[in-house]
């Protein structure tokens, strides 16, 4: 079972960027998904969350410019990120689980590096 996160990149304030997590191995389509970010020299932290239903939840500091979505036939999970700010800067890091237990998922991906420039 592998996470495979891409479309990381440099990106001036203000600008947009798509990041995609691929999970191969099994299917994915049961399994809640989420994305997480870790800044340098900070703690690893939630970003936004898909259920199997298609609810997402959102971290209060990306509410209103990043959108989570998923293509089940795709087994992919991407994250839309707009409007985007020099704070954003991080690896972001894709994660699955069965149950949405997020202190100790299931998946990790390997992380995509985002900076945005000021």
């Amino acid at each position: 079972v592998q996470l495979v996160e891409s479309g990381g990149g440099l990106v001036q304030a203000g600008g947009s960027l798509r990041l995609s997590c691929v999970a191969s191995g099994r299917s994915f389509s049961r399994d809640a998904m989420a994305w997480f970010r870790q800044a340098p020299g900070k703690e690893r932290k939630f970003v936004a969350d898909i259920r199997n239903g298609g609810s997402t939840n959102y971290a209060d500091s990306v509410k209103g410019r990043f959108t989570i979505s998923r293509d089940n036939g795709k087994n992919t999970v991407f994250l839309q990120m707009n409007s985007q700010k020099p704070e954003d800067t991080a690896v972001y890091y894709c994660a699955a689980d069965q149950f949405g237990n997020w202190r100790n998922p299931d998946f990790w991906g390997q992380g995509t590096q985002v900076t945005v420039s000021s």
